[in-house]
């Protein structure tokens, strides 16, 4: 145990900070391009420190993603609390942008996915996971606003949630090639603008007669 009132040294490091230097390592040269002598370099420990917390590399990896897809749902999760329907998907966009645009190696999730095909089926699992989540949190948004008569029933919200799902991860992967010329913000709202229109389209109209 820790002394009361000592915090660790850098020699030290607790698991938690141990994956954060991790994820600056895979942010920056990748799965690949990491070791495990870079990652103890970077956080000033021995590789046995670091052995002591994780089995190997990929033991690593997936903590530091399970960490990043966690903090990311639960951002979700609080960003629709008590708003409509409407409201909860602009906001869910306003997350994602938010993310992308931080300076928390955003870059992470995306590299690991275009990395992780048929290179490591624990992360690209779990990727894959993730993504099946959000577009059921998605759908379930939606079909619930259909119900309640605020979207029309007219449509699919499975594929309403696929095509979301898809216009942000797009956008997302391009700002990060073209951060200068591509026009973030701007493509995310105009999908967002006709998609919820298109969603309200029939509650609008019974509001007119």
């Amino acid at each position: 145990m820790q002394p009361a009132g000592r915090t660790p040294g850098k020699g030290e490091r607790s698991r938690r900070e141990l994956t954060e230097i991790a994820i600056n390592c895979f942010a920056r040269f990748g799965f690949q391009g990491t070791s495990i002598d870079r990652i103890a370099r970077d956080a000033g420990v021995t590789k046995g420190a670091i052995y002591y917390h994780f089995k190997d590399k990929d033991d690593l990896l997936g903590a530091a993603v399970a960490d990043r897809i966690q903090a990311f749902e639960d951002r979700v999760q609080r960003a629709c609390e008590g708003i409509d329907a409407s409201r909860a998907l602009r906001r869910i966009a306003e997350v994602c942008v938010e993310h992308a645009q931080s300076l928390d190696h955003p870059r992470f999730v995306i590299k690991l996915m275009a990395e992780s095909i048929d290179t490591n089926d624990k992360i690209s699992t779990q990727l894959r996971e993730m993504m099946r989540r959000f577009r059921a949190f998605l759908r379930n948004l939606i079909r619930q606003a259909q119900e309640r008569g605020e979207f029309r029933t007219g449509i699919d919200a499975e594929t309403v949630a696929a095509a979301y799902t898809s216009a942000v991860l797009g956008a997302e992967f391009q700002f990060y090639q073209d951060e200068e010329r591509f026009r973030f913000v701007d493509a995310i709202r105009l999908f967002l603008d006709q998609t919820i229109a298109d969603l309200e389209r029939r509650e609008a109209q019974r509001k007119d007669r």
